[in-house]
Formats: C-alpha cells, structure tokens, sequence
C-alpha cells in the first residue's frame, strides 16, 4: 500500500518550490553515497572547531576545516522526535500530527503516507541502514525503520532516557525484532559505529544511504569504557569524544573502501544541548539557552559536510535547515521530491559544487517549539520573537513581547530592536501570521 502510493505521489523534481529543476551537471555523481551523522543534544559550542577548549575532536575539526561548516545550520525543532521528523521528511515539526516528543506508549508515529529519505532514495536503488535512534513511534511496526524505507536497523526506539521504572524495559532492536532489553548502554556509541562500518564495506560496489543518529551526549551519559576519564569535560566530554572516534572510524572505512570521493558525510545534532549546572550539561558556545527552546542555542547547532575532492575548507554563512538536508540528497541522488503534500526544504547543492542549480533564495526559517507552537521566526538578518520558552525557566526580559534581534550583530540575542524598528516588527509578525494559516490549512495526513 504505502510502496503504491509513493509511487504515485513522487513526481518531477520541477514541484520542489524553492529551486527550479535544470539539467544535471556532468561533472558530479548522479548517485553519491549518501552518510548522515546526527547527535543527540550536542551543542554549538561543544566541538574544538567552534570553540570548547577542552574537549578534543581532532576527527569532527578536520571534517570542518577540510570540507564545508554551516555556521548557520537549524535544526527544526529544539527537541528530539520533531527534529528527526523534519531531517527525514523534509517538512517542519507541526506537520507531523503528533507531539514534538513521543513517549513509548505514544499511540502516533511517523505517519504510513509520508515519504521518508531512505524511502525516496531506496527508489533510486540506494541500500539504506540506520543504526542507532529512531523516535519516530513505537507502538505499531508501521512506525519503525524498516517499515519507513530501511533495509537495515539496529538501535533504540526512542530516547536512551526513558528506561524503568517510569517507563517499560527499554529494547535495543534490530530490524522488528529485540535483540536484548535494557543493554549496557556504554557500548551503543561502539557498536553503531561497528554496525556503519560493516554497512559501508558491504555496499561499497553500489550507492548507499547510511544514517547513524547516535544516542549521546543525551543524559544518561554512557561512553565507552575506553573514553571514560579522557576529557577534562568530565561524562560530557567523553561521550563527545567517543563520538569523533566514531566519526573517524566512518570516514576511515569510506577511504579505505576506496569510496570517500564518492560519498558525502553530513555531521550535525538533533538540537541543543541540556544547559545543566552540573557536568551533564552541554554548551551553546556564544548562544542563548538550549533544549527546548527557541533562543538560537535550542536549535542552532553544528553542521560540517565532508567530500574529499570538492570541498575544500568552505565556511559557508547561509541559513539552511535540516529540512533543505532532506531535499538536498534527495536530489542528489536522482531522486524526486514528494507530492501531495508541503516540502520546506529547498536544494541547496550549489553550495555543494553543483552547478546547474541556482543558490537557495532567502527563505524565512519559522522556529517551532513546545508542542509545536510557532514561537519566532528567521529572515536574513532578522529574528522576531512573539513567544519565548526557556529550559532553565529564566525570563530574560521580564515579559516583553514581541522581541527584535539583529542575529547578524547581536548572535546572543542580547539586545531588543523591537521599538527601534517597528516595521520589521510588523513584516516579520504577518509572516508568522501566514505560515500559521498555511500550516493549519494543510494539516496533516492524520487530519485526511
């Protein structure tokens, strides 16, 4: 049913509104492998190369340094389900028609008609393996990966956080099937990164999707016996730590299958980090607050993009999204965005050395937040706040609403403009307003 019904609704890459669809430049792959490496609650400032000092990332800073860093990268949403909702369908979080964070008793999951990344470009001939956390539903095999376009998974269902006695014995799965509940979990950051590399030799010969969203630095923190004590950042660090490890291991194998200049990595987190008063907690670096919210530190995260022979140490200053990610390799892997329903990415390959496609155009970016609430919205240079939430229950200015930031001179979103510019005021507002009205008239497939 659901294989039928993508193919009907997966049509020309001309309906994708953001960028006009043009011949394919024969210099590039029609079928680059495609790796995706997502964090949990990493933040912005927690890597060497966007400035922690004490935790080291040799692996994730060459990443950066000799290929492409986003330092304008959002994910979609400051929290966990509706984030990896967004990078795997392209659209934001209010779309989906369940909560931001699903429970493991949630009865809704990702819904059977949405079209999925791995679903898109298994159709292009891609194997697709996932290793490591899903969260997009539990409580139906409908919601789970193999059931949403991979043809491999090992991992957990949903946060390595909601384990007994509040919650039921928490299963690592592969495929449909349990293979241990409640496992050591300082094992997982090892095993997810055994599991990729397995995957890319085995497919090596032929265009692979691999997509590794690693459980940590979210609390609990689990790293690996052989990582524990090696940070001055104390558990934080040393799961962030394992994690580059990790990364190196994945670009190691992709050289040493003779595949890496063929193969795109993607590296970046889900959202922000927990902003603890303990060792638990992350950094956000130079942005304010974190998880959950919708300050810049809730959803402005690290994003690197590693393609040896056509990067070569960019610093790239555009907004772009998880959603643009999504249509992005859709793209480059020969493949057609979906129909019937709203995409937000939009191609962003020409920063990639594409050359038949134009330069994604400004594009308002829409900050949805608790329970999928529109609470801010990005244009240029430009943020408007008209409702504000902070993990750490802080009101940083007593109240007042709406707020006006210049994110190009005022990144910590220190310093209100709202009155000094009133027209933005007003500009910025009607396209909340708008986007509100367009999100609530097409719903979801829930609502059909």
């Amino acid at each position: 049913m659901k294989s039928e019904y993508r193919q009907k609704t997966i049509v020309s890459l001309a309906l994708l509104s953001c960028v006009p669809a043009v011949a394919q430049d024969p210099d590039h792959p029609v079928k680059p492998n495609i790796v995706i490496i997502y964090c949990d609650d990493l933040g912005y400032g927690d890597i060497g190369v966007t400035g922690h000092p004490d935790i080291k990332t040799p692996h994730l800073d060459r990443m950066a340094l000799e290929g492409m860093r986003f330092t304008n990268y959002y994910s979609a949403s400051p929290a966990s389900t509706a984030s990896r909702y967004a990078l795997l369908t392209g659209r934001y979080p209010p779309r989906a028609g369940f909560r931001w964070v699903l429970n493991p008793d949630s009865e809704r999951g990702i819904h059977p008609d949405e079209i999925t990344l791995a679903e898109a470009l298994k159709e292009q001939g891609y194997a697709t393996g996932m290793f490591g956390k899903w969260h997009l539903g539990s409580t139906k095999r409908e919601y789970l990966p193999l059931q949403n376009g991979f043809d491999e998974w090992i991992g957990f269902p949903y946060s390595n956080d909601m384990l007994p006695p509040k919650h039921p014995d928490i299963a690592l799965m592969s495929g449909n099937d349990t293979l241990a509940l409640n496992p050591d979990q300082s094992l997982l950051t090892e095993l997810y990164t055994k599991e990729s590399v397995a995957f890319i030799h085995k497919n090596k010969s032929n265009p692979f999707f691999l997509y590794v969203p690693y459980p940590m630095p979210h609390v609990p923190l689990f790293p690996g016996k052989a990582f524990i004590g090696r940070s001055k950042r104390g558990l934080y660090g040393d799961a962030v730590e394992e994690i580059d490890w990790g990364v190196g291991e994945i670009l190691t194998a992709l050289r040493e299958a003779g595949i890496e200049e063929n193969t795109i990595v993607w590296f970046m987190s889900d959202n922000g980090p927990w902003v603890l008063k303990n060792e638990e907690g992350g950094s956000a670096g130079l942005f304010r607050d974190g998880k959950g919210s919708t300050w810049e530190g809730g959803v402005r995260v690290p994003c690197f993009v590693s393609w040896p022979g056509r990067l070569s140490g960019q610093v790239n200053e555009e907004v772009i999204t998880a959603m643009d990610v999504f249509a992005t390799s859709v793209r480059m892997g020969g493949g057609n965005i979906p129909s019937g329903r709203a995409i937000d990415g939009c191609d962003i390959s020409s920063y990639l050395g594409y050359t038949d496609v134009a330069p994604k155009e400004e594009t308002p970016f829409f900050y949805y937040g608790i329970e999928h609430q529109l609470m801010a919205v990005r244009k240029g240079k430009w943020k408007l706040h008209v409702k504000t939430y902070s993990q750490l229950g802080v009101d940083y200015f007593n109240g007042k609403l709406p707020l006006l930031f210049d994110l190009y001179e005022d990144p910590s979103e220190k310093y209100d403009l709202s009155e000094k510019y009133p027209e933005i005021v007003e500009e910025l507002t009607l396209l909340i307003s708008k986007k509100e009205e367009e999100v609530k008239q097409t719903g979801s497939f829930f609502d059909k």
